[in-house]
Parts: C-alpha cells; sequence; structure tokens
C-alpha cells in the first residue's frame, strides 16, 4: 500500500513538474542579474562557485534589497509591534481582563518570534519575493525554539492551488545526507542499496520528495497524524518507498505572491521580471560604455609597418626605436565615443527600474523647505500608494502565518489559561506595522481637522460640540495607533473611574452649599442681633 501511494504521489509531482518548466528559465534569468547567489534554478553551480559573470551594472540588485529590506522593516519588523489580536465580539474588546489576556497572548508570540530564527528566514522570503515573484516558507513546531522558519528556494517547490487561488498543495525535493535521512527515518525505511551507501559514504545526498496537499478522505473522528486536515509524506523517488506518512493540523507551508495574473495558476511575478528588459538592457550599455572607456584610457595604437623595431612598449618609460630620419610615429587611434550620451542613456534605464522596485515611494525625496505637515502628508501619500502591493501579502502571509504561530503555541500551552467567559471565543487578526499605521494617518488627520473646525464654531453656538463622541474618538484613535491593552483602561474600569469621579463631585457640590449656608448664616446674624436689641429697647 505504501508503494502504491508513492507511485500515485510521484505521478503527481511529474504533473506539477511539467505545469513548472515554463517559468524555470524565466527565474534563471533574472537570478543571473538581480541575485546572483541564487541563480541556479536550471544550472547546476558548485557552492561558492562565482555567478556575476553577468553583471555589469549593479542598480537591480540593490533596489531589490532595499524592496525587501523595506517590506521587511514596514511589515514585521521584529523591534516593534506589527500585528495583534481582537475578539469578534466587540463586548469583549472593551472588557479590561479579556484585553489584558489578549496581551499575554500577543507577549508570548512575540517571544516565540523573537526566540526563533524568524527574522533571518523572513528577510530571505520577501528577497524571493521580489525577485522570483513567489516565496515558499515552511513553519513547524520545534522542540527548543518551540517554533522553527524555513525558507526554501522556488527551485525545490512545486505548488498547486485550491479553488479559491490559494496555494494549498506543495511538493518539495531536496536533498540531505544519507546519515541525517537515516537518523530522520530509520534505517528499516531504506532498502539494502541505499543502506550500503550510507555506511561507504555517510555523507552522500540523497535526494527526496516532501508532499504536503490536503487529505480528502479521512476520519475526523480519530486525532491520529495519518488523519489530519493535510498530509505529510516523505517519499524516496528512486525506490518509490514512503519514509513518512503524518499530517499537519493547518496547511504548513506560506507561499505568498507578490502579484499575480489570473489566468496563471501557482506561481506569482515580480518587479525583477517587470523590469528585466531595463536590466538586460542597462547591463549591455554599461558594458558597451566600460569598453569605450577603456578604449579612451588605454587606447589602441598605430604603429607604422616599417622603421620600427617590435615588440611596442606601452608600460610607462618603456623605450621604442625608430629609424632615424624618418616621420613615423606611434599614434593613439581616435575613436570618437560619446560618453556622456552614454551615461544619459543609462541613468534613463536606472530610473525605469528604481520605479519598478518602488524606489521613489520607498525613500522621501528632499523638498525645499517642506514642514513637518508636509512631510506627513507626503509620507502618507506613499504608503497609500504601497497599499495593493501590501494586500495580497496580509492574506497570503501574514494572517496564515500568525495563525498557524498561534496554534502551534496554543497545542504546546505556552498561553495563559483564559477566563470562563471568553472560551469559544473568535479572534480575529489586526495589522499594527509601520506600514499599517501610516496608511491609516489619514484618519487621525480627518478627526484631528474636524475638531480644529468645531472648535471656534462651539463658541457661536455650544450645542455644536454635541455632534462629537469623545468616547468614540478616544476609542478609534486607540484602535489606529495599536496602543497596548496594559496602556489603556477597559471600558468597565472607566465606567467606575466616572461614577468615584461623579460621587466627589457630587460631594464637593453639597460642601460647598452648607458652606454657602453657613456663610450667608453669619452674615444674617448681626442684623438679628440689632433686630433684637431694637425689640428689647423699646
Amino acid at each position: 500500500m505504501a508503494d502504491e501511494l508513492a507511485q500515485i504521489l510521484i505521478k503527481q509531482y511529474d504533473s506539477l513538474v511539467t505545469q513548472r518548466q515554463t517559468w524555470e528559465s524565466h527565474w534563471q534569468e533574472v537570478a543571473d542579474y538581480v541575485v546572483p547567489r541564487k541563480a541556479d534554478v536550471t544550472k547546476n553551480r558548485s557552492p561558492g562557485d562565482k555567478r556575476s559573470e553577468l553583471v555589469f551594472d549593479g542598480t537591480a540588485i540593490l533596489a531589490a534589497e532595499l524592496l525587501a529590506a523595506s517590506l521587511h522593516g514596514m511589515l514585521t519588523n521584529g523591534s516593534t509591534s506589527w500585528f495583534g489580536l481582537r475578539f469578534s465580539d466587540d463586548e469583549l474588546n472593551g472588557d479590561d481582563e479579556a484585553k489584558e489576556w489578549l496581551q499575554s497572548v500577543e507577549d508570548v508570540m512575540y517571544q516565540a518570534f523573537n526566540r526563533s530564527n524568524f527574522q533571518e528566514q523572513i528577510a530571505e522570503l520577501y528577497l524571493d519575493l521580489v525577485t522570483f515573484g513567489t516565496a515558499v516558507m515552511f513553519v513547524d513546531k520545534d522542540d527548543e525554539q518551540q517554533i522553527r522558519f524555513s525558507t526554501r528556494h522556488i527551485k525545490e517547490c512545486f505548488l498547486s492551488e485550491d479553488d479559491k487561488g490559494r496555494v494549498d498543495t506543495v511538493f518539495r525535493k531536496f536533498k540531505m545526507p544519507a546519515r541525517a535521512a537515516l537518523k530522520k527515518f530509520g534505517d528499516e525505511k531504506f532498502n539494502s542499496k541505499i543502506l550500503q551507501k550510507a555506511n561507504e559514504n555517510p555523507y552522500e545526498q540523497l535526494t527526496l520528495i516532501h508532499a504536503v496537499y490536503p487529505r480528502d478522505e479521512r476520519d475526523i473522528t480519530k486525532a491520529t497524524a495519518e488523519n489530519k486536515p493535510f498530509a505529510s509524506i516523505y517519499i524516496e523517488p528512486e525506490e518509490k518507498a514512503v519514509l513518512s506518512e503524518s499530517g499537519f493540523d493547518e496547511f504548513c507551508y506560506m507561499a505568498p505572491r507578490f502579484s499575480k495574473s489570473s489566468f496563471e495558476l501557482g506561481y506569482g511575478r515580480s518587479p525583477s521580471m517587470t523590469a528585466l528588459a531595463d536590466i538586460k538592457m542597462l547591463n549591455r550599455m554599461s558594458e558597451v560604455t566600460i569598453r569605450a572607456a577603456q578604449k579612451q584610457v588605454d587606447p589602441p595604437l598605430l604603429v607604422p609597418d616599417d622603421g620600427f623595431m617590435l615588440p611596442v612598449r606601452t608600460v610607462p618609460g618603456g623605450l621604442n626605436f625608430y629609424r632615424s630620419g624618418t616621420r613615423d610615429r606611434i599614434e593613439p587611434l581616435k575613436i570618437g565615443a560619446n560618453n556622456p550620451l552614454g551615461l544619459n542613456m543609462e541613468e534613463q534605464r536606472r530610473k525605469a527600474i528604481r520605479a519598478a522596485f518602488y524606489v521613489d515611494q520607498l525613500i522621501l525625496g528632499e523638498g525645499p523647505q517642506m514642514t513637518a505637515t508636509e512631510v506627513v502628508q507626503r509620507t502618507e501619500e506613499k504608503m497609500r500608494l504601497l497599499g495593493p502591493l501590501t494586500g495580497r501579502l496580509s492574506q497570503e502571509l501574514l494572517q496564515p502565518l500568525i495563525s498557524r504561530v498561534y496554534n502551534i503555541l496554543s497545542r504546546q500551552q505556552a498561553f495563559a489559561a483564559a477566563p470562563d467567559f471568553m472560551l469559544n471565543q473568535n479572534l480575529e487578526i489586526i495589522y499594527v506595522s509601520p506600514l499599517a499605521k501610516a496608511q491609516r494617518q489619514g484618519d487621525i488627520a480627518s478627526m484631528t481637522r474636524l475638531l480644529e473646525l468645531m472648535t471656534p464654531l462651539s463658541q457661536l453656538d455650544p450645542g455644536i460640540m454635541d455632534y462629537v463622541d469623545s468616547d468614540g474618538i478616544s476609542k478609534h484613535l486607540i484602535k489606529i495607533l495599536g496602543v497596548p491593552a496594559t496602556a489603556v483602561r477597559g471600558e468597565q474600569e472607566v465606567a467606575i473611574l466616572r461614577a468615584q469621579r461623579q460621587e466627589q463631585q457630587a460631594a464637593m457640590a453639597e460642601q460647598q452649599e452648607l458652606m454657602q449656608q453657613a456663610e450667608a448664616a453669619g452674615n444674617a446674624a448681626p442684623m438679628v442681633r440689632a433686630l433684637e436689641a431694637g425689640q428689647a429697647a423699646e
């Protein structure tokens, strides 16, 4: 049965290989010019081999690294909060105890992210995303660091989508040292031929296939690994043998696409692909310009065919002898190169490449005497332009990533026990990254503008401020700014404080009234005594 399953999966793998073939040459060309260290999609290169032989201009390489680093800093910056949790039930979002429990959950998740190798692996994912258009990250539990992340090279991964256009199937072909494979799967899983190779050379690389796909047929009443929603099968393709069969409770791969055509399945497109024609043109132009400059700095020589003793010596201080009495001389060949024209054309291509990689949106240009308000407004406009870029990442990367990490930590019982009234409540993810906050600055500006206009009108008619809901504004600002729950009070605590404040105000008013009555009585006492004295005199 195991061999039959292996044969079925290998046929599915072969089908995915065929579907991906048209992308591979494109990826290889992009890698050659934009990310040379990963330029081994269709080429077989030795580790440590030089891979930048086609690059004569590094504009595209730097622009891709800038965009990848900017996405990392704006979406998943390890030094700031970039996500939060809230309840689907709005009433619980106003409860102080519920909010503080959510805050404790967020703290545990951030600790797990920071303890793991997340930052280094997510940086590689963003670089794959802006170059190949498709990136693949594997997320699994870890005995030492709770969670382990692994960004895989696109050449290893073969993808398929579900009916909603989301990647739900990944076949990964990779190599593993024989000794590591025997330790992971056991000696009994391999035949005698492979065992002999492993004994003779334990460091020999074995080719394996890891298939992860949805299980259509499973027994949901059994919580075994073989009945989990997603199957996880390791196969030895040479002998068509199943090495391991288990599963995952949720899809363990994050496979975001930078952008994607509706008629293309599985894989996406990138800014590198958009700018590939300009990148290739710029490299060719730079090569020609370098050769022209080289000819001008060290030009070819015109040497008469008679009267000189060869070889011609062009080193500093070199002596060349010619026949006395002749007018022949060694002269440089004037090639008539127009360097300014070539440099201007190169700069045009560089601007087009930088525009394709959103460099203008990522770097705020210096304007003449810009005020702080103008800087904020220009930053807001640039962040809005990046909105479509990050929308797909939220659905295909951030949401499944956070959900996967939350579920792993929950199964590890890493969170504090939730209060009884919060059980079976649904949670939602909110994004509080620098980019998300910048894109929401418009709401803050609108509320600020509202108060600026309403304040002078309230002097004419105080009732105009009845339209302003101060509680609603405060709640919205807290939500937009992503203020931690420990820094704000819940609705119940606010209600208690307001009740205490009203009691204090009522007590002060009563005390002030008594003081006024006493003062009035004190002022009336002399008059009473005078009247009494007058009556007594009569």
